[in-house]
């Protein structure tokens, strides 16, 4: 075995994991696959308590992990031709590792199947395998919160929520535990009464005479002994109560301080967004000079990974609905809308998905869609880019008779007025709104790279209501995450190992009333043709071209 790998156990007889047949601790160097731009990068990996945790290197464990994934659910496949490679997924996350030889990626492999198979509740996994989240410890040598590793403020969120599902299945078995014990109790209660009254019957010679002083005399301690029969705190199916005591409270109180240190993760997170307030006054003469632009994910709590930029010519007097609308798609809008009863699937062909709510106001049509796609061989900047360039508008949309700019308000931001062709019998509709694009920033090396288009209606003074259409308003979205696979060997990343998933959401309002059967039945064809039509638009367009990240 290397020297940059390690098994937590020292291998002998008494060791206690050994004996009861728990999954072993592991912890070495993997190769893991980062991003199209670092590439396989060398990881402190560690294998714990179900979790599966890596850190930059071996030197920074104490700044936190720097990603985990719960192995309960997840996927281990080792790949078939690079016999030192192996993959582990859960859900859409997909980690990408190397061992350093096929000796090596088996032993990884075999660890990890050990924890998976031992996770979850009502395993024959003893309370103790979890005592490396947290310090739970016995009752003779006390508890303190202070001196547990795991409540170190570095961990990730990741890391915290791990932690959570931890302390959730240790107070899990506590309470069996503490309820065995009280059934215990209660049952040598009644035997107690049972058996006084047999002793009472039994030991009339022994039955306690009366001093002139008013006092009890027990003829023997015979009978002392069976009415009070002496019951260790262990003498109850093996259980130290005093110990399960201590460590509940143990558990509460890590379960109360990893809460706390989750909150000030997500508030941190959310004053990153958000660095600054703008003072009364002004707003956008305040804003007028510089913009802030957020750094991919940075451990530093300090100002400084958020950098200043000037940058006049990318702020406008929308900025600010900009910000919101973006962060209100990234919020809700990749959120799954599978198991949602209020959702229904109304087009299913190979990955795309097209999903519909029903939502109607004063007998106008409001249905919100939401569709997923998964397109391979282009990028999602871009996705985003052919559908944001105005220049290339009208060789993939069809639904449009004419349109144009009304405003540039930035390098990538522009107010368009469009006209859309009739749809017999409702009126002919026209939209004016704003088109921004946008690349979101990745906080971790884990995050897929996203850009986002968002298209919302907003009022001008060159483009004032007809008589000849009537005004529809619209808040669209696409949102796009590359997913790129490591090539073979050392091979240059090519489309075949890029994958794009797509996320578009749709909420029109018509402006007016048209026939709900029509609307409906031409959403539900039209948003699949776009979709595809779309899609293969960019394919072709980028075939042999240099991929654009």
């Amino acid at each position: 075995m290397s020297d940059n790998q390690s098994w937590n156990s020292s291998g002998s007889e008494e060791d206690p994991e050994t004996e009861l047949g728990l999954p072993v601790e592991l912890c070495g160097v993997l190769s893991k696959w980062t991003n199209y731009i670092h590439g396989w990068q060398d990881r402190w990996v560690v294998l714990k308590s179900n979790t599966l945790s890596y850190y930059k290197s071996e030197d920074e464990t104490e700044y936190g992990c720097r990603g985990s994934i719960c192995l309960s659910k997840a996927e281990i496949t080792p790949h078939d031709f690079d016999e030192c490679r192996f993959d582990i997924s859960v859900n859409d996350s997909v980690w990408y590792l190397r061992a350093q030889d096929p000796d090596h990626r088996q032993q990884w492999v075999d660890a990890i199947e050990q924890h998976k198979t031992e996770s979850g509740y009502g395993s024959e996994s003893s309370l103790r395998r979890h005592g490396s989240m947290v310090s739970l410890v016995s009752g003779a040598s006390g508890y303190s919160a202070t001196s547990t590793s795991s409540f170190k403020k570095g961990h990730s969120l990741h890391e915290k929520l791990a932690e959570m599902e931890t302390f959730r299945d240790i107070l899990c078995r506590q309470v069996d535990t503490l309820q065995k014990y009280f059934d215990a109790c209660a049952d040598a209660v009644s035997k107690d009464e049972l058996q006084r009254d047999k002793v009472v019957e039994d030991d009339e010679d022994d039955f306690p005479t009366v001093r002139p002083d008013g006092d009890f005399v027990h003829g023997s301690n015979s009978t002392k002994e069976k009415l009070f029969p002496h019951v260790t705190p262990k003498g109850i199916n093996g259980i130290d109560f005093k110990g399960e005591a201590i460590t509940f409270k143990a558990t509460t109180a890590g379960i109360l301080a990893t809460l706390s240190h989750c909150i000030e993760l997500m508030v941190k997170r959310e004053e990153l967004h958000w660095p600054t307030s703008l003072p009364s006054g002004d707003a956008y003469s305040a804003v007028g000079t510089h913009r802030f632009v957020q750094t991919p994910y940075s451990r530093s709590s300090s100002m400084s990974s958020i950098d200043l930029v000037s940058a006049s010519d990318d702020v406008h007097r929308f900025s600010t609905q900009v910000e919101e609308m973006v962060q209100n798609h990234m919020t809700y809008s990749l959120q799954d809308v599978g198991g949602d009863a209020n959702w229904q699937l109304v087009v299913e062909e190979g990955e795309m998905k097209v999903y519909r709510r029903e939502v109607e106001e004063n007998g106008i049509v409001l249905d919100p869609l939401k569709a997923t796609h998964a397109v391979k061989g282009v990028t999602g900047h871009e996705v985003c880019h052919y559908f944001w360039n105005v220049d290339v508008r009208n060789d993939w949309e069809t639904t449009i008779e004419n349109f144009h700019v009304v405003e540039n308000l930035a390098d990538n931001a522009i107010i368009i007025y469009q006209t859309h062709k009739r749809v017999w019998p409702a009126s002919q509709r026209d939209v004016l709104y704003l088109s921004a694009i946008r690349k979101i920033p990745a906080f971790s090396e884990n995050d897929p790279e996203t850009w986002i288009v968002c298209n919302f209606s907003v009022e001008h003074d060159s483009a004032p209501l007809n008589n000849r259409c009537v005004r529809a308003k619209i808040n669209i979205a696409m949102i796009c995450q590359t997913l790129v696979s490591p090539p073979e060997g050392n091979k240059e990343i090519s489309r075949d190992n890029i994958l794009c998933k797509i996320t578009y959401v749709a909420n029109v309002n018509p402006g007016g009333w048209a026939p709900a059967s029509v609307l409906r039945a031409v959403a539900k064809r039209e948003y699949p043709k776009f979709l595809k039509r779309f899609t293969s638009y960019v394919q072709e367009k980028t075939a042999g071209k240099p991929i654009l990240f």
